[in-house]
């Protein structure tokens, strides 16, 4: 539906499908619009220049029905890094029907997967501006495209890793940019909203709806957003040092899922002891009725599928060490963010790291046996997919194709080498310095190399290079009897 603005000579703004397979591209009477990046190794049109998001504010109005669209509101507070007479948004899946740059009509288009926003005024390198679009959020995946909206049994939850946030909200969809959330979301009564952060309410929003506030309390990265809408309970509990814990499951499937949820507060008790203090304010499971393939890490409320509890094709030690893998992720991933996708090692590699330590600890599953595994299979990981710092670039339409066996295994088994060249305490304060030093912000694998150089006393910039970068898998320190074999390491089951 055109937007009429009371200065047509000057812009033109009208509503702007954006789609993968149909985007329909308004031109303005200056230059073309055009995509932008901020120039990612992996996915060169992902995130946009020139600006820093401090603030996103999200309202989402769900139908009820989980396959149709809903409306959206997305308000972003920003601070201009240069002078902009256009900004560039992440946006590739819904229909925009008016934009406002600080309370003011803009005009917009679509180029690619952006949307790019013409504002009255131009900025002003250090302005701070605020944004606010209206547009769908359409939880039906586009053709050849993965990631965004999940649709459940019972609604909906979302799963944006990689680079797929920007199917949901127009965002800055990048993890360099992390920034605070306040998301609500207005569902028919006998529905329940959870998002990402702590709730601020809710109140009855009229015509047998309710509307449901969260607001994060720490910087959080656009592809670890989460908001879950269904028929599902909540469940309080606390956690160490007093911890607000909340998990969402099926109503029908509460009392099998009970004894899974219980051990929450063990798992992070472990995990602090380790690494240091639970980095956020809440954490909870989401165990959502939906079928995904994968377990993620999406901020204080980790992503399930239902099965992998109820369904027990593994044993027990393996799904323990899978709720371990995606709450170390709240240190490593989502508290310390990659500055770009080819510091995914750091992320996967300390999950899969303490995944397979609580493993070895609490179920008897050796460590050194597992990297033992990894080390056999480590070659062919580097053939395949590059080595764990430099991975090969996804398929198209395949962004998820990033998460390779040598992030998960192969990455873990660099901090095993690691920790068998500076010793045990050293890594251990390495592990602690790390997540202290970077919280809430993003850091690279540069950094890591400089804090383990810092903290052994040792220049390692030699054994990074060949461990994160080699065509062939370094001799592993203190195993000169390990060899590259055709055996298969552990599969890597989660995010």
């Amino acid at each position: 539906m055109p937007y009429t603005t009371p200065s047509p000579l000057t812009r033109l703004r009208a509503a702007v499908v954006l789609a993968p397979a149909v985007s329909v591209c308004l031109v303005a009477a200056s230059a073309p619009p055009v995509p932008l990046g901020v120039g990612d190794r992996l996915f060169p049109h992902l995130g946009n220049p020139g600006y820093d998001v401090m603030a996103y504010d999200l309202s989402f109005t769900y139908s009820g029905g989980a396959t149709e669209p809903l409306g959206a509101v997305t308000t972003i507070s920003a601070r201009a890094t240069a002078d902009l007479d256009r900004i560039n948004l992440d946006f590739a899946h819904g229909t925009v029907d008016s934009v406002e740059v600080d309370g003011e009509p803009a005009g917009f288009a679509s180029a690619g997967e952006d949307l790019v926003i013409t504002p009255e005024d131009a900025l002003d390198e250090g302005d701070r501006t605020r944004i606010t679009v209206r547009h769908t959020s359409d939880p039906v995946h586009p053709e050849n495209r993965q990631g965004g909206w999940v649709r459940t049994a019972d609604g909906l939850a979302m799963a944006n890793q990689a680079d797929a946030a920007h199917l949901v909200f127009p965002c800055n969809d990048h993890p360099s940019d992390k920034a605070y959330f306040t998301i609500r979301v207005t569902a028919p009564d006998g529905h329940t909203a959870v998002a990402s952060g702590l709730p601020e309410g809710r109140y009855p929003a009229g015509d047998g709806a309710t509307t449901w506030t969260y607001r994060t309390r720490h910087p959080m990265a656009t592809e670890l957003a989460q908001v879950s809408v269904g028929r599902t309970t909540v469940l309080h509990r606390t956690g160490p040092h007093g911890l607000p814990l909340r998990d969402v499951v099926p109503t029908r499937y509460r009392a099998a899922l009970e004894p899974w949820l219980e051990k929450t507060s063990e798992q992070i008790a472990w995990m602090e002891s380790k690494v240091g203090r639970y980095p956020f304010e809440t954490y909870g499971l989401l165990m959502a009725d939906a079928s995904t393939g994968f377990e993620l890490e999406t901020q204080t409320l980790s992503l399930f599928e239902r099965r992998l509890f109820t369904e027990p094709a593994h044993p027990v030690w393996y799904v323990e060490s899978i709720m371990v893998h995606e709450l170390a992720h709240q240190w490593f991933g989502d508290s310390v963010s990659p500055r770009t996708w080819s510091d995914l090692w750091l992320n996967e590699g300390h999950a899969t790291w303490y995944e397979a330590l609580y493993a070895e600890e609490r179920a008897g599953r050796t460590l050194t046996a597992r990297m033992k595994a990894a080390y056999g299979a480590s070659d062919r990981w580097r053939a395949a997919g590059g080595p764990p710092a430099a991975p090969e670039p996804p398929e198209p339409g395949r962004k998820t194709g990033i998460f390779r066996p040598n992030v998960y295994d192969g990455s873990a088994l660099v901090l095993y080498a690691l920790r068998q060249t500076i010793g045990v305490p050293a890594f251990d304060r390495l592990e602690r310095t790390w997540v202290t030093r970077h919280r809430d912000s993003s850091a690279t694998t540069a950094d890591f190399v400089r804090l383990a150089s810092e903290v052994s006393g040792r220049d390692l910039d030699a054994f990074f290079d060949a461990w994160l970068h080699g065509e062939k898998t370094p001799p592993m320190p203190g195993h000169p009897d390990w060899k590259a074999t055709e055996a298969t390491a552990p599969p890597a089951a989660a995010k």
